[in-house]
């Protein structure tokens, strides 16, 4: 809400239609869902369950409290470690923490990659182990207007 806290936004309509429209966009580039972590925060939760809902069978999101605004980078990355048994997971977070996590996992620095994730983006990152930068390769990185255009 205008003026509210920040950390209690929801998706608007609008919002949640274009973010089911870009989720057909991220299934349609065959990616494949083991487990969708996602931030406490609502605007974050709804779009990992807009996620969930594109793909027939996927998990239900589970809360990460280390997705939240502000946490630092290697902070997250040891949240994720009993995760590193399955072979996908996506994060729904926030900005620029997932930016700066995606950094610290391809080069060892949350401050040396600028990975610029606007609002609805998505960055695909093979990554052998999660200890930075042990073998993690970025795949592709794609805007909200891209993967809305693949979802159509």
């Amino acid at each position: 809400p205008p003026g509210g806290d920040d950390r209690a936004r929801r998706l608007t309509p609008r919002g949640r239609a274009r973010m089911a429209v870009a989720a057909r966009g991220i299934r349609a580039l065959g990616i494949k869902c083991g487990v969708i972590l996602t931030s406490p925060l609502p605007r974050a939760a709804e779009t990992a369950a807009i996620v969930a809902a594109a793909y027939q069978r996927a998990p239900s999101p589970r809360e990460l409290p280390a997705l939240a605004p502000g946490v630092p980078p290697g902070e997250t990355l040891q949240a994720l470690r009993p995760w590193s048994r399955h072979e996908q997971v996506m994060l729904v977070g926030h900005e620029p923490g997932l930016s700066r996590l995606a950094s610290l996992v391809l080069t060892g620095s949350p401050d040396r990659l600028a990975i610029d994730l606007k609002k609805g983006g998505c960055v695909a990152i093979e990554v052998e182990k999660l200890v930075p930068p042990a073998g993690a390769i970025l795949r592709w990185a794609l805007t909200a207007r891209q993967l809305r255009r693949l979802g159509r």
